[in-house]
């Protein structure tokens, strides 16, 4: 042991030290800017020029994989009769409600004319409320909306309260019970609604910020997480052969053999 603290070696101690602390910290470095990239990929969908819900998906179609966060418009007549408050919800530290009316998505032309008879709804989140008392009533006519896309919620579970305007989760299931409509298998987050709805003095909903962004692929940037684990591996074999030397030393001076 005292030969591996003579000052020569002493310095060949703190040469790996260094060596490895250094391949740890560009392996993180690498590991930021795979993450940096995925998050700008992400930020560049959610920024991205809204796209019409038509070319997205139809009311008979399954949620697209790509479809996440994904900036939607639609047009159609609001159904103020199918409004549903989604609990649990948290906005700035306070929890409150969702505050969801469906669409009937319609063009603009029938939904001018005050006929959408048949066509199918996508949910829209209006905003959030800290109590559904709070809530302006929900709007009614035709509307423009631009929005986040997102899929619908649920672990299975049912509404253990069908009869009443809460539900615990945006389960479309649970709010096809309340409309005489089919569905689109999706809800938007509203961005932007036009024309604007009208609210009560203190009583405007507040916006809501996309519940799940879309999710960047594993392999957006994948060659700066390569070279991550490529550093990290590189860390590990240096403390190994370090390791294998102090020990091969510590055998050399007391000519003890060192277990393999």
């Amino acid at each position: 042991m005292t030969r591996l603290l003579a000052p020569r070696m002493l310095a060949l101690h703190l040469l790996a030290v260094v060596a490895t602390a250094g391949a740890i910290l560009l392996g993180l470095w690498q590991y930021g800017v795979w993450q940096d990239g995925r998050e700008h990929k992400t930020a560049a969908v959610v920024d991205a020029r809204p796209a019409p819900l038509s070319s997205v998906m139809t009311a008979d179609e399954a949620f697209p994989r790509t479809g996440v966060g994904k900036p939607v418009t639609l047009t159609g007549r609001w159904d103020p009769g199918a409004t549903v408050y989604v609990s649990g919800r948290e906005l700035h530290g306070r929890e409150g409600f969702w505050a969801v009316t469906p669409v009937a998505v319609c063009p603009t032309a029938e939904a001018s004319a005050g006929s959408c008879a048949g066509a199918p709804a996508m949910l829209v989140v209006r905003g959030w409320t800290p109590k559904v008392a709070d809530a302006p009533a929900a709007p009614s006519g035709k509307v423009r909306v631009t929005g986040w896309l997102q899929p619908g919620e649920g672990s299975g579970d049912t509404d253990p309260h069908p009869d009443d305007d809460v539900i615990a989760q945006l389960r479309v299931p649970d709010v096809l019970q309340r409309v005489d409509r089919d569905l689109y298998g999706a809800y938007v987050i509203a961005k932007r609604v036009s024309p604007a709805t009208a609210s009560a003095a203190g009583q405007a909903l507040e916006a809501v910020t996309p519940a799940a962004l879309p999710k960047a692929s594993a392999f957006t940037s994948v060659r700066n997480l390569l070279y991550a684990l490529e550093w990290w591996v590189f860390g590990g074999f240096g403390v190994y052969v370090w390791l294998r030397w102090c020990r091969d030393e510590v055998s050399r001076v007391t000519g003890v053999p060192s277990p393999v």
